[in-house]
């Protein structure tokens, strides 16, 4: 009969992904080392086979993790009543708002791709999708007269100011995230124009 899990299994496993997340952040996905990730958790290797039997299942927990969590998220702020122009902004906002604190996690699912096999990239990949189409939605809703082949590389374009947020934004700066929510949102559906006019 299968051992039953602890009480606080999911907060042990929260800690040592965010811990093996950190080591491979500062080392690199070649350089960091099982026994580094569990010294830096503050376990036992033994232990951290126990919950991932190699770098592999823990690149793949990180990532999984992570955009598990941004994909429920998205869902849970979409709202199909809500205007375009508020819909679009809630979603970036929501992004915006998982990414605090996930830098780690994020440099991770940035780099991992040879660590994984093609399975567990595929697994990745659908939740990917689903995140973009949410958000391919809402841009075709606001633009219905953007021709088709044009939606997913403008949405492509608003991920690519979200996902590299984590390279330049300080909490305390000059701005939010929501106003910078509110400037990816009027740069997307005005230019710069928009933002000038304001």
């Amino acid at each position: 009969m299968a051992r039953p899990r602890a009480s606080d299994f999911e907060e042990k496993r929260a800690s040592l992904l965010a811990s093996a997340a950190s080591v491979f952040a500062v080392q690199g996905m070649d350089r960091a080392s099982m026994a580094q990730i569990a010294a830096e958790a503050g376990v036992s290797k033994a232990l951290l086979y126990h919950y991932y039997p190699g770098r592999g299942a823990l690149i793949f927990a990180i990532i999984e993790t992570h955009l598990s969590a941004l994909d429920a998220a998205i869902a849970a702020a979409d709202d199909p009543s809500f205007p375009p122009e508020q819909r679009l902004e809630s979603l970036v906002r929501t992004v915006l708002d998982r990414y605090r604190g996930a830098d780690d996690a994020h440099k991770v699912q940035l780099n991992a791709g040879p660590a994984l096999d093609e399975a567990q990239q595929e697994s990745l990949r659908l939740i990917e999708r689903r995140i973009v189409g949410r958000f391919a939605a809402v841009i075709r809703a606001l633009r219905p007269d953007l021709p088709a082949h044009l939606v997913m590389p403008a949405t492509m374009s608003l991920f690519g100011m979200m996902n590299w947020v984590y390279m330049w934004f300080r909490d305390g700066g000059a701005i939010s995230r929501d106003d910078y929510a509110r400037l990816a949102t009027q740069i997307m559906l005005g230019g710069l124009g928009a933002v000038a006019a304001r």
